[in-house]
């Protein structure tokens, strides 16, 4: 296995890719508790305060393009590293705004680096280990990163009832500093300097293009992206959700979060014990009937219950992230391995088609339909439906499907339309 010359173990990897994919959504769920002090403290109302998530998403997907080109030409170490020391100087500057066109634009420059873990770490995954072996630890780090959207709203809270709303900002300073020096001092290079292709705008746009003209990429980043649009329109309506339908208070958002990423933790461990002891196809599949359960589940509880409470409103979201975790990472080891030796620019693009939808979902859907748990229902069933349809048009379409042990041989970029 390629890690053994890497100089550190299966576990530590793990643990500090799993830590900085971290990163990204304690940005997001940090603080979602402080969200009406700070409409106060800066003057806006709650579609305003929903933009300082859907701007951080947006340079989040468009940094994304770039974050996995520059790691295949530079190594995957310097890129991390420059992207979290920006991410640390950001988040210094949120925490000393004082109006909201201040903090939109340090919200923007998180995004443009917070994804620099996630996006490089996918390629390290597959720079370190094959097959089986891969959808483990992409698995493991699944559970780790899964963590991190259920205590970050409660690290909010906790900060947010013995401090300011800045606090929160100061915190997301240190974590990504401790993140820094983890990276600067245990993460070894893992794409060597003999593979490492030069960084070419115009090479770049045509590898992009052939990604992106790729029937099975699109239909493979298309289903994962529909598929965790059904949960994270409950992620990013959670102040709604929480505080105004469910009726709970600031330190209260763990009652949402915890049995949530609980399911995705769940469903990541189920990932990794099913690898090379069942097909890919099957475990996705499993996913997906667990994401349709939870429609069918929540679709008629918001129709016939006018007061949503625990723990029935949360039982559609934890099916819910118990199928994505079963679903993501067949997908993610498919869609890399489509490009052996373009891993960072594929993962770029995965992430780039997730993140616009997601700021799509932020800063249009949530807004629009987080006043009624109908509609949150409805669109979350609409999205999973839609996920599925694309899987199975993926599968129709596919001569050699994806088995739980993919590798880059059984997967040709040429399939275009």
């Amino acid at each position: 296995m390629i890690i053994e010359h890497l100089s550190i173990s299966r576990r530590r990897l793990a643990l500090i890719l799993g830590a900085l994919a971290m990163l990204g959504p304690f940005s997001i769920d940090t603080i979602f508790p402080a969200f009406a002090v700070m409409e106060n403290a800066l003057q806006v109302d709650k579609v305003a305060m929903q933009q300082t998530i859907s701007m951080y998403l947006l340079g989040y997907a468009a940094m994304s393009l770039f974050h996995g080109p520059l790691s295949d030409a530079l190594g995957r170490k310097p890129v991390i590293l420059a992207g979290i020391a920006i991410f640390t100087l950001a988040s210094v500057g949120c925490a000393l705004s004082t109006s909201m066109t201040q903090m939109l634009v340090f919200r923007i420059i998180q995004g443009l680096s917070a994804g620099v873990g996630l996006i490089v770490g996918r390629a390290i995954v597959r720079d370190a280990l094959d097959g089986d072996d891969a959808q483990r630890l992409m698995s493991n780090i699944s559970m780790i990163f899964g963590v991190a959207p259920a205590i970050a709203p409660i690290i909010g809270g906790w900060i947010l009832g013995w401090s300011n709303w800045q606090s929160i900002f100061w915190f997301l300073s240190c974590f990504s500093l401790i993140l820094l020096l983890a990276t600067a001092f245990v993460l070894p290079e893992s794409h060597p300097v003999e593979k490492r292709l030069p960084l070419n705008v115009k090479a770049l746009s045509t590898v992009y293009k052939s990604i992106i003209i790729n029937r099975r990429f699109r239909l493979l980043a298309l289903a994962g992206t529909a598929n965790f649009g059904a949960l994270f329109i409950y992620i990013t309506s959670a102040p709604a959700f929480v505080l105004d339908m469910l009726k709970l208070n600031e330190q209260q958002f763990g009652y949402f979060f915890v049995p949530t990423i609980a399911g995705m933790v769940i469903g990541a461990f189920f990932s990794g014990r099913a690898a090379g002891k069942m097909s890919g196809v099957r475990l996705a599949n499993i996913g997906f009937l667990f994401c349709g359960i939870s429609a069918a589940f929540n679709i008629p509880y918001n129709f016939f219950v006018t007061d949503i409470s625990l723990p029935w409103a949360v039982i559609p979201t934890v099916l819910s992230a118990f199928g994505v975790a079963l679903v993501f990472p067949i997908l993610t080891i498919a869609i890399l391995d489509m490009y052996p030796n373009q891993r960072g620019s594929a993962s770029s693009m995965q992430a780039f088609v997730g993140l616009l939808s997601n700021a799509l979902i932020a800063g249009v859907l949530s807004p629009a339909l987080s006043d009624n748990g109908l509609h949150l229902a409805l669109a979350a069933g609409a999205f999973s439906l839609v996920a599925y349809g694309l899987w199975l048009w993926y599968l129709a379409h596919t001569d050699k499907l994806p088995q739980a042990s993919t590798h880059a041989e059984n997967y040709e970029p040429e399939d275009q339309m």
